[in-house]
Parts: C-alpha cells; sequence; structure tokens
C-alpha cells in the first residue's frame, strides 16, 4: 500500500504540520494506529485526558521498528495539557509526564487543553463546574513558553479559546500560540474565530469536523444533513470526504477518527480535487449549533457563571 502524501502548513514557529491529523480521543487500537502509519498519516492527536499517550508511543516505536518511517521527525505529534495541571507551576511537571508517556524527547505541538482549571483532585469526567477554580492563563502561558524553550514542545498553542481569552492570552505572550485547535464542522464554521486568528497568525485546527457523529455526545446532524449529502453524490465522494474538503479549503487541519481502514483512506484522500464557490456556498448555508457546550465547566460559585463567559460570547 503506498502511502499517500498529505500537504503541509507552515505554522508561525516555522514548524510543518500535515494537513491532515489522526485523533485518540476515542482510543484506537494499536493496530488502527500503525493502519493509519501504513496510509499516510503523520500527524497523530492526543492529550493527557484521552489516556492514549501511551498507546501512541508503542505506534511510534512500532512504526520504527517495521520500517514505516526512518525516523520519530518524519511524525508530528500533538498532545494537551489537561485542565487539572493548568497552573504555572504544573505545566512543565505535566508535559515531562506526557513525553515519558509517549517515550518521546519532545512533542511538536502542546496544547492548553481548555481555558479552565480544575481542582488536582478532579479525576477524569467525574467533576462538576464546583471543581473549577480560577485559572491565570498569564502564568500558565509562561510555563508552556518555557517549554518550548528547553526543546519539549517544538510548538505551543491553545485549545477551545475563544477570541477574548486570546487576546487576554497574547497581551502578554512572547510566543504567539501556533494552533487554537477548536470544534469546527459545517454546522459550527467558526467563521468570527478564524478570522481572528488568521488576523493574529494563529492556526486553527478542526476537532470532530464530521459533528462528532456517533458520539455519546455528538450530533448525526451534520452527516446526515441533505446538503453535503447532494453534493457527495454529484461529486461521487463520501460525506466525510465533502466535509474534510471543505476545512481544508479554508485553510483549517481536520483531526479526524476512524478505525475503519477504507474510511481512513477515504478520509485522506482529499487532496487533490475540489469544492467550487456554488458548493462551497451551499455548505456556507448550513445552519450553525455548537454541539459540545461544555455545561461541565459552568458553575454559579466558579470562574465561568454561563456558556457566555466561557465561550467568550460565541455561543
Amino acid at each position: 500500500m503506498a502511502a499517500k502524501n498529505v500537504p503541509e502548513v507552515v505554522l508561525n514557529s516555522g514548524e510543518k504540520l500535515p494537513a491532515i491529523g489522526y485523533g485518540t480521543g476515542t482510543p484506537p487500537p494499536l493496530s488502527a494506529l500503525i493502519d493509519a502509519i501504513k496510509i499516510g498519516y503523520r500527524h497523530f492527536d492526543t492529550a493527557s485526558f484521552y489516556n492514549t499517550e501511551e498507546l501512541l508511543g508503542q505506534a511510534v516505536s512500532k512504526a520504527l521498528e517495521e520500517g514505516l518511517i526512518k525516523n520519530r521527525d518524519e511524525l508530528f505529534i500533538t498532545s494537551k495539557l489537561w485542565c487539572t495541571d493548568a497552573h504555572h507551576d504544573l505545566v512543565l511537571p505535566a508535559l515531562k509526564t506526557t513525553l515519558k508517556k509517549l517515550g518521546l524527547e519532545y512533542v511538536d505541538l502542546y496544547l492548553i487543553h481548555w481555558p479552565v482549571r480544575l481542582k488536582q483532585d478532579a479525576v477524569g469526567f467525574n467533576f462538576t463546574g464546583e471543581d473549577t477554580i480560577p485559572i491565570d492563563i498569564k502564568g500558565v502561558w509562561e510555563a508552556m513558553e518555557e517549554g518550548h524553550r528547553l526543546g519539549l514542545a517544538k510548538s505551543i498553542g491553545v485549545s477551545n479559546f475563544g477570541a477574548k481569552k486570546l487576546s487576554l492570552l497574547l497581551e502578554n505572550a512572547k510566543i504567539t500560540p501556533a494552533v487554537n485547535q477548536v470544534e469546527m464542522s459545517p454546522s459550527w464554521n467558526q467563521g468570527k474565530l478564524r478570522e481572528f486568528c488568521k488576523e493574529k497568525g494563529i492556526h486553527v485546527s478542526a476537532w470532530s469536523p464530521l459533528g462528532a457523529y456517533k458520539d455519546p455526545w455528538g450530533s448525526a446532524s451534520v452527516m446526515d444533513n441533505p446538503i453535503l449529502h447532494e453534493i457527495a453524490e454529484a461529486k461521487k465522494k463520501s460525506v466525510a470526504q465533502i466535509i474534510l474538503r471543505w476545512i481544508y479549503q479554508h485553510g483549517v487541519t481536520a483531526i479526524v477518527k476512524s478505525f475503519n481502514k477504507e474510511r481512513m483512506k477515504q478520509n485522506i484522500e482529499i487532496f487533490d480535487w475540489e469544492l467550487n464557490h456554488e458548493e462551497s456556498d451551499k455548505i456556507n448555508q448550513i445552519p450553525q449549533m455548537r454541539t459540545l457546550k461544555a455545561e461541565m465547566f459552568i458553575s454559579e460559585s466558579g470562574p465561568y457563571k454561563s456558556l457566555e463567559e466561557l465561550w467568550d460570547g460565541d455561543v
């Protein structure tokens, strides 16, 4: 099987990010990660919270053993700082733990997972808004910059940050975030936030590009959308391919996850054709609704008393 070549995006850090990523938010079998590398995926997205860092580390060493890649530099690995560690003094220890689990000397990209801090004893999903405490974004970002200076993270960025929180971070930042990874799909196209990030030179990466289809918290509204089905039929492509191509044409990197080899292949076959203006316009008309509202971070007694506050009014 000849591996597909994936175009790259140059980040503001100078590092090159493959234009499609493979996500591990739902733990994949090791065999799926190896298949992904064989097919041509070179960008892998994990997080401390997913408990998949060790698994991804195993896949990297197996790929090297089998000669699927010549060296570790051929892969772009992203991981994320979880909310319990979103404190100046906890960032570097958390990053070092991530590297230990991955069995790597550096990650290509390290993100602040949410603009949220949780009490340290909050475990997994067993937390409520009561467990959220104020986050010092300035202090956390300083520690992220230190991780970059030490060579532990080649690029640093954020995830789920709205424009106000990004502005706050940028006021004191010595290093501009390379990436803001956010929910984006035809049903939540992030138009305003993308414009803001573009102005600031921050690359946008999309999680749940297919609307978290078949995830317990997700929605079928994207994959079942009649406009997307009509375009897919006319172009003889899958609905997922239409969505991923639309995201790519917006200059955004999609993070996909499928354990099915055929679909994994299809998801990466989006770079040698395009959507015309009319097709893109139709997709841009799809009604907008955020899939993951993140009510779990909202509390009368916490720093975020409403979804408006969490999402900087972009609800």
